[in-house]
């Protein structure tokens, strides 16, 4: 027999508290005084003494580093294999499964699982757990409250003491972590007094540059390598080109002789998407086009005159201001002349009549800025004299989209590298202007006034967030712009291609007519009927048909008056006399 005793207690009891009381006070001890401490004590009046019961702490401030994620994953090719099964081994695997088939529990495991797998699959039929609903409203909703704008991030100074201008940007490929920015003063008279030193920023010390690129001649570009971040590619002043590597100091690694490059000052250089990462390839003002090898810089790999005629004249050789290569188009190139033309090259031409494919001619002066448009790059955009223009290559006679004239001059521009529609623009009075063609055409989206001096270049970072200009007394200016610029819609690919195979089939249209008004015209005056000529054109022109239908507008209107007025009934009342008028208020 079980004998239980339960012992139990007050909750209440347990973990009692302390009850205090008060009670007089109590002597204890009791210390008689010294005499031999109290012949040391000195009177001091009167005395002051600051005691702060808080402890005393500093403060400092430190810039952290980036903490920089990654997502990793693991492919299970093969698993839940017993220790004796090999499961590289075919024949191995293969028994091993023959022998679980023939198991008595395995069509019972197998049907069991089935049922379970079936009933999941259902339920991610029914309901997808992981949608998003309203995600379209509320994104569109955010974009439609936040107004566009762009805030300064900081002001990156030239540290010569003589300002020079800025004459290229260049983000680092590597998430754009370092800027390089190359000075050059473009004012001959000028340009003896100037230093040629170039510089690049570090992003996490925005105080100080980081390191200095000492060139023979001031740079009038200087471009990162997208496959070796650590190698830099320059065009000087003289004609020179150069490569450094930021890993061998600020001294050029090696620099071919001035006779074999360019004869005037190299405006653009670009690298080329090859296997080894060592092509580039440059163009001047002399009116060359140079492609270059790092691995053997004593002359150049290619040449090409700038020669619309296509007889390799250097005398009638347009200059080159700016370039443009795609990497997914790797046999094309674009050049941009300080005569307004915009030259299209294919590099797998043998001569120079092939290397030359087309002209397209749209500018009053030179093109400061081409760059193709990263989704569609059949349209690229140029920038040139009071506009910015977007063509297509279908067209060669006129641009598809081009902005209106401006008081200033456009002096670069580039698209952004995340919204199709999105571009930017610089100007003389040191205006950027920020065009988002999806909100309208006439007018820019946003203008920033960052200084009272020109501005001359820009550069957009890859995630279309920061932007960086330079201006003419050595400022370059960083930018953050709001979400709405760098944020990709919904449907704004398949928009911006309608868009533009839209004004591309419009401009096309407006060419065919044109063409066919000159056929006609020719037509004509050669049978000599110059009289018949003239209605017959003044009766197809747009004025002589809107003429027509405002004659036939106005006769109508005519018409009806007249028959209104027959229809009219007669009111007696406005016949009578003033006498019957008093007689009735009488």
């Amino acid at each position: 027999m079980e004998i239980v005793y339960v012992y139990t207690k007050i909750r209440s009891e347990f973990g009692r508290q302390c009850n205090f009381s008060d009670r007089p006070a109590e002597l204890h001890v009791d210390i008689i005084p010294d005499p031999i401490l109290a012949e040391q004590f000195i009177e001091k009046n009167p005395v002051d003494i600051v005691v702060q019961v808080s402890n005393d702490m500093s403060e400092h401030e430190i810039n952290t580093e980036r903490f920089e994620t990654e997502t990793r994953g693991i492919n299970h090719v093969e698993g839940g294999w017993p220790r004796d099964i090999n499961p590289n081994d075919l024949e191995h695997t293969i028994r091993y499964r023959k022998k679980v088939e023939k198991d008595e529990n395995y069509v019972y495991t197998l049907m069991q699982l089935g049922g379970l797998m079936e009933h999941c699959i259902k339920q991610n039929n029914a309901i997808n757990i992981y949608e998003e609903y309203f995600e379209d409203q509320e994104e569109t909703m955010e974009r439609s409250e936040e107004p566009p704008s762009a805030k300064t991030i900081n002001v990156f100074r030239d540290p010569n003491v003589i300002a020079r201008t800025v004459s290229h940007l260049s983000w680092h490929p590597d998430q754009g972590r370092k800027l390089a920015i190359s000075y050059c003063c473009q004012e001959f008279q000028k340009a003896a007094q100037m230093k040629n030193e170039s510089y690049i920023w570090d992003m996490e010390n925005l105080t100080t540059h980081e390191m200095v690129i000492k060139p023979v001649s001031p740079l009038m570009c200087l471009e990162y390598n997208p496959k070796d971040s650590h190698i830099l590619a320059g065009g000087c002043y003289n004609g020179q080109i150069g490569y450094w590597d930021t890993r061998k100091g600020g001294q050029a690694v090696e620099m071919p002789a001035i006779e074999v490059g360019h004869r005037d000052p190299v405006y653009k250089i670009i690298w080329l998407q090859s296997k080894t990462g060592t092509d580039c390839f440059s163009t001047s003002t002399d009116g060359q086009v140079l492609w270059w090898d790092i691995r053997k810089m004593s002359e150049p790999v290619e040449r090409l005159i700038l020669d619309i005629t296509k007889k390799d004249n250097p005398d009638i050789a347009y200059g080159g201001v700016s370039l443009e290569f795609e990497p997914t188009m790797p046999t094309k190139f674009m050049v941009g002349t300080e005569q307004g033309a915009i030259i299209l090259g294919n590099r797998k031409g043998k001569l120079p009549a092939e290397k030359i494919v087309s002209t397209f001619t749209g500018h009053h002066g030179p093109v400061y800025a081409l760059q193709r448009n990263p989704f569609y790059p059949k349209n690229f955009l140029t920038v040139g004299d009071w506009t910015a223009r977007i063509w297509s290559e279908d067209l060669r006679d006129t641009s598809i989209i081009w902005t209106k004239y401006h008081m200033s001059n456009l002096t670069d521009g580039c698209w952004s590298p995340i919204r199709p529609f999105v571009f930017f623009t610089t100007k003389m009075d040191g205006t950027v202007d920020i065009w988002d063609l999806s909100f309208k055409h006439s007018d820019a989206t946003l203008s920033i006034k960052v200084c009272d001096e020109a501005l001359y270049s820009l550069r957009i970072q890859d995630n279309g967030r920061f932007l960086v200009c330079g201006s003419h007394l050595g400022k370059t200016t960083l930018l953050e712009f709001s979400s709405g610029f760098y944020t990709y819609q919904k449907n704004e690919k398949s928009l911006a291609n309608a868009m533009f195979e839209r004004e591309t089939k419009r401009e096309k249209i407006l060419e065919a007519r044109q063409r066919e008004m000159r056929v006609k015209e020719r037509a004509k005056s050669e049978q000599g009927k110059v009289v018949d000529q003239k209605v017959e054109d003044e009766e197809d022109t747009v004025e002589y048909k809107i003429a027509q239908a405002e004659r036939a507008f106005f006769e109508t209107i005519e018409q009806e008056k007249d028959r209104f007025k027959l229809e009219e009934p007669v009111d007696y009342r406005d016949t009578m006399s003033e006498e019957d008028d008093e007689v009735d208020d009488f």
